[in-house]
């Protein structure tokens, strides 16, 4: 896929998606950091949105995990957060959504991978996280292996099929319609975004909350 703007770094390469994935991340720092300067006891509009935000992905995060909801939260509240931004930007004139690169979607799940491993082991040990792939039975420890690969290759590839369609259909809509329906086009992408980003962070989510439960009961059997 051709990026639009890139310049070399001695070996590397940086391209437009790696330069508006930073930019996203600068944007989340600053709105944090601007955000919780002042927290005052009777909040303003600003407070009160990010207070709202952050109880909506808490009570999301406890329904799913409500043993481990403090621990996960960070993690999965930013990830949340850049997936929404980096899906929506791509609205911008001259900028397209990160996400529609393979690479950044293929980052994001491994650090879900990874994440995963982490959170279980660092929750309950890495004896009793490790016995998990060899129950109900031994055998089966291949195909435990298989799908912590299949479903990190899964995350990659739905978002950034998602993401690199939803901007195809609109691009070609655009051309044939000219700007005749922009509003359907803008509705549907913002509501595609919105639900691809959410999708994800579940996912994410449920497998953080699987590995840490299941092994919790394999625990305490």
């Amino acid at each position: 896929m051709e990026n639009e703007f890139s310049f070399a770094l001695g070996p590397l390469e940086i391209g437009a998606s790696l330069i508006t994935t930073w930019g996203i991340m600068l944007v989340i720092t600053a709105i944090a950091w601007f955000s919780t300067r002042h927290l005052d006891m009777l909040p303003g509009a600003l407070q009160t949105t990010v207070e709202g935000i952050v109880d909506a992905i808490d009570e999301a995060i406890s329904a799913v995990a409500p043993e481990h909801g403090r621990q996960i939260m960070p993690f999965i509240a930013t990830l949340w957060l850049f997936l929404i931004i980096a899906n929506l930007v791509g609205l911008i004139p001259e900028l397209h959504s990160p996400t529609r690169d393979l690479s950044v979607t293929s980052a994001l799940a491994v650090v879900v991978f990874f994440s995963v491993h982490w959170f279980g082991i660092k929750t309950l040990g890495l004896k009793h996280y490790l016995h998990h792939y060899l129950t109900p039975s031994p055998i089966l420890l291949p195909f435990h292996i298989i799908s912590e690969f299949t479903r990190t290759l899964a995350l990659a590839i739905r978002l950034f099929g998602n993401m690199m369609s939803l901007e195809m259909a609109a691009m070609l809509i655009l051309l044939v319609a000219g700007f005749l329906a922009p509003i359907p086009i803008l509705m549907l992408h913002i509501i595609e975004a919105l639900v691809q980003a959410y999708i994800f962070g579940m996912l994410a989510l449920i497998y953080l909350a699987g590995a840490m439960q299941s092994q919790q009961l394999n625990s305490q059997e």
